[in-house]
């Protein structure tokens, strides 16, 4: 009769998760540092407690910035205004099939700044297999109160968000430029609880590289999606279309920070504050939107 083994011992997680980490993240396993932006040599994991690999960004970089540079030729404007060190929330104007506004703006700041940006976005992101890892792994996140607000108050973060959400997206080219209801202004009231400014982002260019001519709004709704888009691109080459954008010029003009007068890490913040803020800050993209419009020569060149 075999003897019984003894239990294997009990390790309490939170002992090795180390500064600034929970017992619920990975633990930090010994690795090279990864070269490229600053800020990250000499971390232990390469995957972080988000999902966010460095070694991923860093690949992505590589392959993205030919397009970044030669295919959409991305200028930008107001880099200043983004800090270099200590959290905020980039909030943008969304657009196109497949938008290339979030890329292009998390690659800019990455390399013209060397400062990690993490993008906000539906769950919806995260379920979808192998999507989900990959989107993660580049830095996406949850958009939920308590992920921006320890992104943003806790590890002092820059985090990207689109307050149109997909009604942004799924804008026809008919409608381009022209700015969706920016949600009920939740991305205020985690900015004002955080402690953060907002700095706006005007990004011209995404709505000309994959225009929607038309919706299909029947199989939209049988697949519980969003919208189900038609492209250019879609009827020349099939659903390729889809990875295939036009080379439109990119432009992307960064707005003066917006700070709000309010003491950080109140439950509950007025409503109608909130709100009024929200709408300030659209119109002040809506009217930069117009401006960089009227100042463009051509979609291609700029």
């Amino acid at each position: 009769m075999e003897r019984d083994q003894p239990d294997p011992p009990v390790i309490d997680l939170t002992d090795l998760a180390g500064p600034g980490r929970t017992g619920g993240e990975l633990v930090p396993v010994p690795r090279p540092p990864n070269p490229g932006v600053s800020g990250f040599e000499g971390r232990l994991s390469d995957v972080d407690g988000w999902g966010r690999s460095e070694h991923m960004r860093q690949l992505m970089r590589t392959v993205y910035d030919p397009i970044y540079r030669h295919w959409f030729r991305a200028e930008w404007e107001g880099l200043e205004h983004i800090p270099r060190a200590g959290g905020a929330l980039l909030v943008a104007n969304h657009a196109a099939a497949v938008p290339s506004d979030a890329p292009a703006i998390m690659h800019g700041i990455e390399v013209e700044m060397q400062r990690p940006v993490y993008g906000l976005a539906d769950h919806f992101f995260r379920s979808v297999p192998v999507v989900g890892t990959l989107w993660a792994r580049n830095g996406g996140v949850v958009a939920q109160p308590d992920n921006a607000y320890r992104l943003l108050r806790e590890q002092g973060q820059l985090a990207l968000v689109f307050p149109e959400g997909t009604k942004g997206p799924a804008k026809t080219y008919d409608e381009r430029y022209r700015l969706r209801r920016f949600g009920r202004g939740g991305f205020v009231e985690i900015a004002m609880r955080a402690g953060v400014p907002i700095i706006p982002i005007a990004v011209v260019g995404s709505e000309e590289a994959m225009p929607i001519i038309a919706k299909v709004n029947p199989l939209a709704k049988a697949l519980n999606l969003p919208y189900v888009p038609i492209t250019p691109q879609m009827l020349a080459l099939g659903p390729l279309g889809l990875v295939a954008p036009l080379p439109a010029k990119f432009r992307l003009r960064v707005l003066d920070p917006i700070h709000f007068d309010v003491p950080a890490g109140q439950e509950r913040y007025s409503k109608s504050k909130v709100m009024d803020a929200a709408d300030d800050i659209r119109q002040r993209i809506q009217d930069e939107l117009f401006d960089m419009i009227r100042a463009r020569r051509s979609i291609w060149k700029g």
